[in-house]
């Protein structure tokens, strides 16, 4: 998925997502607090008689802002305390928060006035004083009121390597606005190792075993309240140890590579290093044979070049070993590929072992062993995921198709069955992740919840009375699989756990996390997103978790939450048709069937993206009372949509959990080979009754809409709604319509729009290229005939690996209604290129679209121009992919706040006030960077400050994921497609 900020590049993720909340026996999930515009409050809370298992108290609220009408006090018990009886209030307690209404005959407080409700309660275990009061909404100060600290730990530092036994060196700033830091703990693996009362706060660990280890620093105030820094995660080693890169090398024969050393660690004098063969043929030597390193230089990769000798024989490998007295040794694994090895199969090769060497940092690899990619090698980066070291669901599924590819070279299936573990293990939840779908009722999936088109509307009123559908697949996929879990990806996850949210909301150091981002609308761009877990516990964000930040109702409820992006879902299962094509030819599909079988099961689930967002019948909505909920399969549009969603309580006792579709479909989502794969492929064919025919239709469907969509110059516009601005409200007069849905030229955002980047182009036509290509299906080859045209004709390839390819795109005018027996022409809908640009990933994206329909149509041209965009890549290489240097404009938004005007910055509701984790304050007037304040203690901030201060734009070298793997396996195509 990608995504755009304003005034940026391109961004990727999906724009969020559920403003629905869930509804079952009447139960409701959300609620949001009424805040007057200039609240301010003190609180004195007083225990004024305690005895063995209860305890009498006073609550004085002092009103210290304007007058605040039909007032409400709040607080949340930290021991589950139990308010008995109470007066001068109305009180009532749910769960450990407890309200406090005005009474009839005092219903408001007036500047300057005070009110002391009083309650008798129960207690046991302890009876901690409550910290977070809050009048109608606001949070209140007071002796009682506690703002918890805020560290930061300043070393160790990600990606550091220490030897056993050595001291690991701590430290760590902290602060607290509202009294003195207590102490600060440092932690690893959520054990104590030292402690500092004073500043600066400091200590070492020496007991660190050999393995990876992460690093916490805890501040206490004098009131008790805790703040957790970001984790750093360390290498631990057994001793001095060598580091090669990459660990494994291709060279052609009577070629030569490279490969690097260096030390893990500082030496304390001169390190004298061979290298020599240790294993294999002697057709492979390597130079020098001794390297040395200082303990100055000793971090400095000295390169070892291995030759290849060019005798024609039969195909050598061979290990090299980097040894040293007294240090450990590393080795590199060398394998022949023969002379006449193709140009882009080297380079796959080569780009392969970047990608995998540790060196390189593409990968966190847990203690499992399993490797979770992150979205870029850089932590300091702002696009979809609001940090480099988030991953996606397209991460997981660009993963899955680069070990896809190096299996059809190597014949090895190893890796790509381990990339599928690691999918399924860490970012599909887990049954503890969504415990209580066995309570979701098909009859009624959902609350409806409008969106809505500017932020400041948010958060958003369910409305139970607005007509929703019946869920038709529920009950069959559960028979199908013998499970209520949902088989799918969650777009977005925490590698790191930098945010401190914990994997499903438990505020434990565990790794990755499931977290969210988007959620308010076509207008919020990533620069206005606030950050939020997936299980909101409440333990961070407001007293209401975050989630009345988005929606709005009577009370709240904790919950999971899950988002799926729906091309993500649908690449893997292109991937494992390739897969399965791949293995069969090399007589071994037997061993991936587990993995394809299970892509099958995935596809089954992703027809959740074929269905109106709450299931209301398909066509001619425009108001969301009057469009009828749908029976049966009349919910369906059958094109693979924006997102599909599901949620519930964490509590496994309550009696609720909710599933939504969406009904607008991007046409740079939809993947008509996935669909052909779900349809025709028998290994690939799901368990459900039903499951194999709705991706039959989908996949007609699917090419219908690029058809419709197609400009009268080639390119293919927007996308097509149910739901006209996420509320089913009435389009412009004239709209075109699409079997009864509108035609949207941005579907999903406005704020940038949403079809302005080349890459949905690029990503979309890959798809529809490959299924070209396999089948030689009509419908495809006609709508390539003429984008291809277009694209190329916008395209220029240079010497020295010069390119330009578009990048954004105007639109005007609009398709004629769709006639699926005579489509039109589309006169009217036209496109003209704004300006171009050097995305290598988009650049691998688009060359695809063109090896694969020249394979088919013998389109030299097109060959020619796919071929040179490769060539031209190749001119971009660094130690550790391939890239080109980025001018970041856009971070200038990094302090950006609110702006009533413009509706630009993040935007906090009057009234609203929480914490991060990491206790930076959320609340009105908050910057990006205020609420994300780890940015500040990365190592590139100073490159961006240097920006806001009024400096020259930054520039950064970014290695994405993603572009990656995408490059690599373009370069495997052309080896698949012409040798």
């Amino acid at each position: 998925m990608r995504y755009r900020t304003r005034a940026g590049r391109l961004r990727t993720g999906p724009l969020a997502l559920i403003a629905a909340a869930a509804t079952a026996a009447g139960v409701m999930p959300f609620v949001a607090p009424v805040a007057n515009a200039a609240v301010a409050c003190t609180v004195n809370y007083q225990v004024t008689n305690q005895w063995q298992g209860g305890f009498g108290a006073n609550v004085s609220i002092r009103n210290e802002g304007d007058q605040v009408n039909n007032w409400r006090l709040t607080w949340t018990f930290p021991d589950g305390q139990r308010v008995q009886q109470g007066w001068n209030g109305t009180f009532s307690q749910s769960g450990s928060v407890v309200t406090v209404a005005a009474p009839g005959w005092a219903p408001n407080l007036g500047t300057g006035a005070s009110v002391t409700p009083g309650f008798n309660g129960s207690w046991t275990g302890q009876n901690r004083p409550p910290t977070d009061f809050a009048l109608n909404g606001t949070r209140c100060t007071g002796p009682n009121v506690n703002v918890d600290p805020t560290v930061s730990l300043t070393s160790p530092t990600t990606a550091q390597t220490f030897q056993s036994g050595q001291a690991i060196p701590l430290a760590a700033t902290a602060a607290d606005s509202d009294g003195t830091v207590a102490k600060v703990e440092f932690l690893a693996d959520g054990v104590v190792v030292a402690t500092d009362t004073s500043a600066p706060y400091t200590g070492s660990w020496t007991g660190a075993s050999v393995g990876e280890h992460a690093i916490v620093a805890r501040a206490t105030d004098d009131k008790g309240g805790i703040g957790n820094s970001s984790i750093a995660s360390i290498r631990v080693i057994a001793g001095q140890a060598i580091q090669v890169s990459p660990p494994s090398l291709s060279v052609r024969q009577g070629g030569t590579g490279t490969f690097g050393v260096s030390l893990a660690t500082a030496p304390t004098a001169n390190v004298t290093v061979t290298v020599a063969r240790s294993a294999g043929s002697t057709d492979l030597t390597a130079g020098p044979a001794s390297l040395t390193f200082t303990p100055s230089n000793w971090a400095t990769k000295q390169n070892v070049t291995v030759t290849s000798a060019a005798n024609g024989g039969d195909l050598a490998t061979a290990t090299f070993t980097a040894s040293a007295t007294g240090v450990t040794a590393a080795s590199v694994e060398v394998r022949e590929t023969s002379a006449n090895t193709s140009t882009f199969e080297q380079e796959f090769l080569d780009l392969y072992a970047k990608i995998h060497d540790p060196a390189s940092g593409y990968f966190r690899t847990f203690s499992d062993g399993l490797k979770v990619p992150y979205h870029s090698i850089e932590t300091l980066m702002v696009e979809a995921p609001d940090h480099g070291h988030q991953t996606t669901s397209e991460a997981f599924s660009y993963y899955l198709w680069l070990e896809a590819s190096y299996a059809r070279i190597t014949e090895d299936w190893s890796s790509f069955k381990k990339a599928w573990a690691s999918m399924e293990k860490y970012i599909i939840p887990a049954t503890a992740d969504q415990p209580t779908n066995n309570k979701y009722d098909p009859s009624k999936p959902a609350t409806y919840a409008p969106e809505h088109p500017r932020m400041d509307l948010y958060p958003s009123q369910l409305e139970s009375n607005v007509p929703v559908g019946r869920d038709p697949i529920a009950a069959e996929l559960k028979s199908a699989y013998g499970t209520d879990d949902i088989y799918g990806m969650h777009w977005l996850m925490d590698v790191d756990n930098t945010y401190g949210f914990g994997r499903c909301g438990d505020e434990s150091d565990a790794a990755p996390a499931y977290i969210n981002t988007y959620q308010r609308g076509s207008s919020e761009s990533v620069w206005e997103t606030i950050p939020q877990p997936s299980c909101d516990t409440f333990a961070h964000g407001g007293r209401n978790g975050y989630l009345d930040l988005f929606t709005k109702d009577a009370s709240y409820a904790k919950q999971y939450k899950y988002t799926n992006a729906p091309d993500a879902d649908a690449r893997a299962v292109q991937v494992a048709l390739l897969a399965q094509r791949w293995a069969t030819e090399q007589g071994k599909v037997a061993e991936i069937a587990p993995e394809v079988a299970k892509a099958a099961k995935m596809g089954d689930y992703l027809r959740y993206s074929l269905f109106d967002k709450y299931f209301k019948k398909i066509g001619n909505c425009t108001s969301a009372s009057s469009c009828p909920g749908g029976t049966g399969k009349d919910s369906a549009h059958y094109l693979i949509s924006w997102y599909y969603a599901w949620g519930g309580a964490t509590d496994t006792s309550a009696g609720w959990a909710w599933r939504i579709g969406s009904g607008a479909s991007h046409q740079g989502y939809q993947n008509p080979l996935a669909a052909y794969a779900l349809a025709n492929e028998p290994a690939l064919k799901p368990k459900s009754t039903t499951g194999q025919q709705d991706w039959a239709t989908s996949m007609t469907r699917q090419l219908e809409l690029l058809t419709w969509l197609q400009s009268a110059d080639g390119a293919i516009a927007g996308g097509v709604t149910n739901t006209w601005e996420g509320s089913y409200s009435q389009p412009p007069a004239g709209t075109p319509t699409f079997y009864g849905m509108f035609y949207d030229a941005h579907p999903v955002w406005r704020d940038p729009p949403s079809n302005r980047w080349f890459g949905f182009q690029a990503w979309q036509m890959e798809r529809t290229a490959a299924l070209y290509e396999m089948t030689g299906n009509a419908a495809a080859k006609k709508i390539l005939d003429k984008w291809v045209p277009w694209a190329i004709a916008n395209t220029t390839i240079g010497t020295n690996g010069q390119f330009q390819i578009p990048s954004d795109l105007e639109w005007t005018g609009a398709p004629d209604n769709w006639n699926a027996t005579n489509p039109g022409a589309n006169a009217n809908l036209r496109v003209r290129v704004l300006n171009y640009s050097q995305d290598v990933g988009i650049a691998a994206s688009y060359a695809k679209t063109l090896l694969n329909y020249a394979a088919e149509s013998g389109n030299a041209q097109a060959k020619t121009v796919g071929e040179g965009l490769l060539t031209a890549l190749l001119a971009h290489k660094t130690d550790k992919g391939i890239t080109v240097p980025e001018e970041r404009k856009d971070y200038n938004r990094f302090d950006d706040v609110y702006n009533t005007t413009t509706r630009e910055g993040p935007y906090v509701p009057s009234g609203w006030t929480g914490t991060m984790p990491n206790g930076d304050q959320i609340k009105p007037g908050v910057s990006f960077v205020d609420i994300r304040s780890m940015f500040k203690q990365d190592k590139d901030w100073p490159k961006v400050q240097a920006y806001l201060d009024g400096g020259p734009a930054p520039t950064f070298t970014y290695h994405r994921f993603w572009a990656q793997a995408e490059i690599a396996t373009a370069f495997q195509l052309h080896v698949e497609l012409f040798g």
